[in-house]
């Protein structure tokens, strides 16, 4: 049997971190939601399958994609092991599909419930693996605009780790940490004073030291 990919992509929403689903119109699973995924069509490599499914369901490709670990063959589904991927995208650049068959839907990932395949079993591998790389990597940068308050991308982290974190040691921490620097902007909103604006030093996958 050919191998499958399925693709975990995370977005922020609401201030709230989601995961996008689609809504399975065929058996096996019928009605019920999973993670986008398939078999990979002839001659085609693991990760290229992993950024046609990004591509076709989000419009976007140039965003960060991983390896993520590879699952045991699923009953009645025609495929051999299942080797998953997370990605994450700015919910701003993402465009799905408008298809009413397979519909697909970001969902919040607090509360997701159970998905066809088990695969909220991956999703729970994924979010665990993102929230380890926030320790050690510039991996938010995937996740916003070029140009962000601190305040967003704080919004960001504690979106991802579930919990609230103390403001003034997070900026310590990130510009400390030469993950983001001053773009020289400034964004007013309402009547509040202009907020700072940043930037990632790297808009690529970068391991801190």
């Amino acid at each position: 049997m050919s191998p499958a990919v399925v693709v975990v992509i995370f977005t922020i929403q609401h201030d709230a971190l989601s995961v996008l689903l689609i809504e399975r119109a065929a058996n096996p699973g019928t009605g019920q939601w999973a993670l986008p995924g398939g078999i990979l069509n002839p001659g085609e490599t693991l990760e290229e399958a992993a950024v046609r499914k990004l591509e076709g369901e989000t419009g976007v490709r140039d965003v960060y994609l991983e390896q993520l670990f590879t699952f045991d063959p699923i009953e009645n589904t025609g495929a051999g092991v299942i080797v998953s991927y997370f990605a994450l995208v700015d919910a701003n650049r993402a465009r799905l599909r408008p298809d009413l068959e397979w519909r697909p839907a970001w969902r919040p990932v607090r509360g997701l419930g159970e998905l066809a395949f088990g695969n909220e079993l991956i999703v729970g591998v994924a979010l665990e693996r993102l929230r380890n790389k926030l320790d050690y990597t510039n991996v938010a940068y995937s996740l916003l605009p070029a140009e962000f308050t601190l305040t967003e991308l704080q919004r960001v982290y504690e979106a991802i780790l579930g919990e609230t974190m103390d403001k003034r040691n997070f900026r310590r921490r990130v510009v400390g940490l030469g993950v983001v620097k001053e773009s020289g902007g400034w964004r007013k909103t309402g009547a509040h004073r202009p907020a700072r604006l940043y930037e990632f030093t790297s808009r690529a996958p970068v391991t801190l030291g």
